[in-house]
């Protein structure tokens, strides 16, 4: 007896080990997200207002609103927060890249907002590119489409610039429409625009909270994050250099109207490498 006894003093230690070791307390979590960076990039910037020609509201003021209040939010949850702008500036497509590259354990979150020459075009939506950034847009995607007003327009896998050349997880977020009249009004609410801010805090948040299954539906429990189904748009260009020379390519560029309706956002931009 005594030696089975000594036997379970030296096992109860080892298990109350292990145990801490795997518990995903709020203290635990939050050394881990202690350790990790944020970047934050406000689309556009400076000279580059955003959206279409003739759209009334600036979109590098509203993603750089929202930029600044996910820093907010982030900090004050222990993140290391940084912020590819914090003003209104121009930084150039690879100088963002850059500094996202700079941390490597780092995560990189994109602010957009959407625009089209089709004013009824509405809806949320999140773009990823690299196979370990699913997580990320699925917990994004989830928390912002299950809070906004605003149609779910679903998680799209797409090679833009910021997300192509970024070596962590990345994910770009379209906010909603901003020349669609309900979506250009909400966003200019503050309460709104807070309200964004604090449901991609939460994706952020909950990124390691995905699980296998797919689905695009928002669950109840809070438990768990549905790891979201996509479409696959790497293949698709930039509508200024996808242009058929043939009449028989029309159908199938009706078939990818939907996917293609943001023409204003830096993910569609038609002149130059697009930043999304």
């Amino acid at each position: 007896m005594p030696g089975k006894l000594s036997q379970l003093r030296f096992i109860i230690p080892v298990l109350s080990i292990a145990t801490l070791a795997c518990d995903p307390s709020p203290a635990a979590e939050r050394s881990r997200e202690a350790s990790t960076t944020v970047v934050i990039d406000a689309g556009h910037g400076g000279f580059d207002r955003g959206g279409i020609p003739g759209q009334r509201i600036s979109e590098k003021e509203m993603t750089l609103d929202v930029a600044q209040r996910l820093q907010g939010l982030l900090a004050a949850s222990g993140y290391r927060v940084v912020m590819t702008r914090d003003s209104d500036v121009f930084v150039p497509l690879p100088t963002r890249v850059a500094i996202a590259n700079s941390y490597q354990s780092g995560i990189f979150v994109c602010i957009h907002f959407n625009s089209a020459k089709r004013i009824g075009a509405d809806g949320i939506e999140t773009y990823f590119y690299s196979r370990d950034s699913l997580p990320l847009a699925s917990a994004v995607h989830y928390f912002v489409a299950g809070g906004a007003p605003s149609p779910n327009r679903g998680v799209r896998r797409r090679g833009f610039y910021v997300l192509r050349k970024t070596k962590i997880p990345a994910v770009l977020v379209e906010c909603g429409f901003l020349t669609n009249p309900n979506e250009g009004q909400y966003a200019q609410s503050p309460s709104y625009r807070q309200k964004l801010a604090e449901e991609i805090a939460a994706g952020v948040r909950g990124r390691f909270s995905v699980s296998s299954a797919l689905s695009s539906a928002r669950v109840a429990t809070g438990e768990s994050i549905p790891l979201q189904s996509y479409t696959d748009q790497t293949n698709v260009r930039s509508s200024g250099r996808s242009r058929s020379k043939h009449s028989n390519k029309r159908s199938s560029r009706k078939k990818k109207k939907r996917s293609s309706e943001s023409t204003g956002s830096e993910a569609s931009a038609t002149s130059k490498e697009p930043e999304g």
